[in-house]
């Protein structure tokens, strides 16, 4: 007869709460990990350290998988690999904001990838890494616990203790007879004492709070990329959604429908018609304004386009570009609310409202070349600059936003098929801008004979590897006008005389921080700049 008695549900729900388990890799690699990321960042900026990190944590993770793993099939997890590799590569070549942007968040996006590898969406794949290390910080944390046999262990480690105790007094009684009565014994001892107490000052004296939180840090972003919590709530969310747009046949007042709804409906036989009539009248509406504003751009941006002597510039350029953009977004906007749902099945009309959603976005894409005039305009006359780049990075994805609209609206794929092709254009975009060297492609070509008017200022805030191509065009800085911007939004006019002493004072800090830096925080470009410099000595 079995007298035990049922457990209540919330002990069933924690017994039968799966523990978290290490493989011996991870116990080795999560100390070896902290330990790496403490040497290599601690007092130390992103550089060829962020590099041996993330192949640190690839190997690791890698050696990790079995060889018939479903991530090795994954097309998503070999492209974001490759993207955290070249990004991780690009921040050890240059250093560069982008790049360490483009190394992190693709590192945790194939992190996510690892941890479910039937995901799609890039976002799906960030959110699960990150849901991943917030429950495995805890975890981690109720592994560190005494044994339940300490006891045991204890009375163990005394026995042996009290056996060794009688050899290590023998032990120290013969030492000091030995120094007592051997000087040269004396002084090796005193010298080997002497470097054991100088390298524990030294010790201790790099031994911090604040190191010690740095260290902790480390270990829990190494525990965090190491070791993966199945996350599934994403997958399954997922999971129900489908490339292409279906007619929904469900949700009617019938049982022979595989979703029954027997609740009153508000939407009508006819309102599908309705619905046609209002997006038929939008759309040549809006086709026919937008028409209007196309043929005034190309006359007026397209050919021949010459700003007056009091033409605001910079008005026509920022009002115009971020009107225009919003406009696209709601353009876009109105074409996935109109092909959503059964008018992609309204058979009556879908060839003419198919035709006209075709010309409003093709339109967009002209209103998006447009802009992009605007950008160039304003570039070719005032300079290059970091948000100007931005402008046609975003316009690339804007245009890749259109194309795929079009793809809904012929094959009638759904929003999260949109959805998810964009979003892996806007990783590869992000991987993109790692790999370029921004920051000399703008001096050089903010420091051409045609601009006269030059942001000097904004040049002399850049990283050090545009300080030779700075050094060397020096000549060029009484020939312009040069100016600063402030804090504040305010230009202020630079004289060429300050500008060069701020290049020199610049050109001495960089030399000086160079020599004084440790291999983790070097650069190629950095490197390569502090040769040129020293070789035009």
């Amino acid at each position: 007869m079995d007298t035990s008695l049922p457990l209540p549900s919330a002990q069933l729900g924690a017994s039968s709460a799966p523990r978290l388990t290490l493989t011996t890799l991870q116990k080795v690699a999560l100390p070896v990990g902290a330990i790496v990321f403490d040497l290599l960042f601690w007092r130390e900026r992103a550089a060829l350290n962020m590099l041996l990190y993330t192949l640190f944590v690839v190997v690791a993770v890698l050696l990790t998988l079995p060889r018939h793993a479903p991530q090795w099939r994954s097309g998503y997890f070999r492209l974001t690999l490759l993207g955290t590799l070249l990004s991780a590569v690009m921040v050890a070549w240059y250093g560069s904001g982008a790049a360490q942007l483009a190394c992190v968040a693709s590192l945790a996006v194939w992190l996510g990838y690892v941890n479910q590898p039937h995901l799609k969406l890039v976002s799906n794949a960030l959110l699960t890494a990150l849901n991943s290390a917030l429950q495995v910080v805890p975890k981690l944390a109720s592994l560190m616990r005494l044994p339940n046999n300490m006891g045991s262990q204890m009375g163990r480690t005394w026995f042996y203790g009290r056996l060794l105790g009688v050899p290590l007094l023998a032990l120290a009684v013969f030492h000091i007879l030995f120094v007592i009565a051997n000087p040269v014994y004396s002084d090796l001892v005193s010298h080997v004492l002497d470097t054991i107490g100088e390298w524990l000052a030294s010790l201790f004296e790099d031994i911090s709070i604040l190191h010690i939180l740095f260290f902790l840090m480390g270990l829990v972003l190494t525990g965090a990329a190491l070791v993966l919590v199945p996350v599934h709530y994403f997958i399954d969310q997922e999971s129900r959604l489908g490339e292409f747009i279906v007619r929904q046949r469900d949700r009617v007042a019938s049982f022979a429908v595989r979703r029954p709804d027997f609740r009153p409906q508000s939407f009508r036989a006819l309102d599908l018609r309705k619905e046609y009539l209002v997006a038929l009248s939008l759309l040549s509406l809006v086709n026919m304004l937008l028409l209007v504003v196309n043929v005034i751009d190309i006359n007026w941006i397209w050919f021949g386009f010459k700003p007056t002597s009091n033409f605001n510039l910079t008005q026509f350029v920022h009002e115009g570009t971020y009107v225009l953009i919003l406009s696209i977004l709601v353009a876009m906007g109105i074409v996935l609310w109109f092909f959503r749902r059964n008018l992609n099945f309204y058979q009556k009309g879908l060839p003419v409202l198919r035709w006209l959603a075709t010309v409003w976005v093709l339109q967009n894409v002209v209103l998006a070349v447009s802009v992009g005039l605007r950008n160039y305009y304003y570039i070719l006359y005032t300079g290059l600059a970091y948000k100007r780049i931005g402008v046609y990075g975003f316009l690339l994805l804007t245009l890749f936003g259109l194309v795929t609209v079009l793809l809904k609206i012929w094959q009638r794929r759904s929003t999260y098929s949109l959805v998810r092709l964009n979003a892996l254009a806007a990783y590869a975009l992000m991987v993109g801008l790692a790999c370029g060297n921004w920051e000399i492609w703008i001096a050089r070509y903010n420091l051409r004979p045609e601009l006269q008017v030059l942001d000097y200022g904004f040049l002399l805030d850049m990283p050090d590897r545009v300080l030779p191509i700075l050094a060397a065009n020096q000549d060029v800085l009484p020939k312009r006008q040069l100016v600063h911007e402030t804090y504040s939004g305010a230009w202020t006019k630079l004289e060429p005389i300050d500008a060069t002493q701020e290049l020199q004072q610049r050109l001495r800090e960089f030399k000086a921080l160079q020599a004084a830096r440790h291999w983790p925080s070097y650069t190629y470009a950095d490197w390569q700049a502090y040769q040129e410099l020293n070789g035009h000595e």
